[in-house]
This record gives structure tokens, sequence and C-alpha cells, in this order.
């Protein structure tokens, strides 16, 4: 039986969406944003070997890719159907689980706080941001301040929306769920607590 590939367009114009017929991820999320990251995962190395590749989020049967804006999709999009399509029956949907454990075991492990903002984040962001083929993660949270410092993933990290109606969004939730104080604000690239 042949693997069902469907590409999606994104809100961001350099992300797509492709939905398989299998799992890409058992569990978690992931993203590579240089192919020396993916040195274990033959898939996202194929892909990271196409023009203009500059990053892969993979979750649950999920692949977003992104380009870095100077490809064309029309060229771009089946070049990736087909990489997809060759190495997703080989792929190991597993190939995470150890350190989503970890990851799972540090999550349980942070501030109530930090926690209770995570649990508002998957009930209500998280799944439209999965959606659209993009994530986001919580860096860090200043009691003090009440900033929060959220990363964009996926199709959501070179979004032109994330950055103003989206981050408005999940400021106005946090204050309706949270804290009405809380100022959100997008960074990239710092440690986080995921």
């Amino acid at each position: 039986m042949s693997v069902y590939v469907e590409e999606q367009v994104t809100p961001n114009p350099n992300a797509m969406k492709y939905v398989t017929s299998r799992d890409v991820l058992v569990s978690g999320k992931i993203t590579f944003q240089d192919p020396s990251e993916c040195a274990d995962v033959p898939m996202a190395c194929v892909l990271f070997q196409l023009e203009h590749v500059s990053q892969i989020h993979l979750f649950e049967n999920v692949v977003t890719v992104t380009h870095d804006g100077q490809a064309n999709w029309d060229t771009l999009g089946p070049s990736v159907i087909d990489a997809i399509r060759a190495h997703v029956e080989t792929h190991d949907p597993r190939f995470n689980e150890k350190a989503e454990a970890e990851r799972q075991a540090e999550l349980n492990g942070l501030p109530e706080d930090v926690q209770q903002i995570n649990k508002i984040l998957d009930e209500y962001i998280r799944p439209a941001l999965q959606g659209d083929g993009g994530d986001l993660t919580v860096v860090r949270y200043d009691t003090e301040t009440h900033k929060l410092f959220v990363s964009y993933e996926g199709a959501c990290g070179s979004c032109p929306s994330s950055t103003t109606g989206t981050l408005m969004a999940i400021q106005g939730i946090l204050a309706d769920e949270f804290d009405p104080d809380i100022d959100v604000v997008a960074v990239d690239g710092e440690p986080s607590y995921h």
C-alpha cells in the first residue's frame, strides 16, 4: 500500500505542511534547524538535502518544511512529497522516545505557574498552531515582571503573523485564564522549559 502525503498551505508563505498516512513521531514534537541535528533521522537528512530547505518540524503524522525564502513551492513541493514517500515507510517514529520521556519528566518538575501556563497553552493555543504546522515552547516566565518568553516552532517560527496577531491572542487568553498583567514576548534560540 502506498503512502499518502497531502500538501497543505500554512499561514507562513515559506512553510508547507505535509500530512502523511503514517506517523512520523509517536510522541512529542521536534524541530530541526540544521542537518547536523538530525543525523539519526534519515528522512529529515534527505529533506535537508533539497535546495533551500531551512527547517523541518515533525509532529504526529505531520512534516512541516520551511524554506529560506528563495524557493518556489511549485518546484520544491513535489520533491518534498517524493522524499517523504520514499523514506516514511522505513522511518522510525519512535526515534525520540527517550528524549521525549526526559522532556516530560522535566516539564513535570517545572514551577507550578509554568505548568499552569503550559496547560492553558495546550488547551487553547497549541492545537491551532499545530493545525498550521507549527507550535510554541515556553522559554521562561519571570514572576516579578510578569513576562512570559515563548519561542515559535515549525511553520510558526518565521511566520509574519506569529509576532503580531498570534502573540496578541496568546497574551489575551493568558491574561483571562492566568494573570491579567502577563506580557508575552517572542524570542528565538534560547534554552527553554519546552
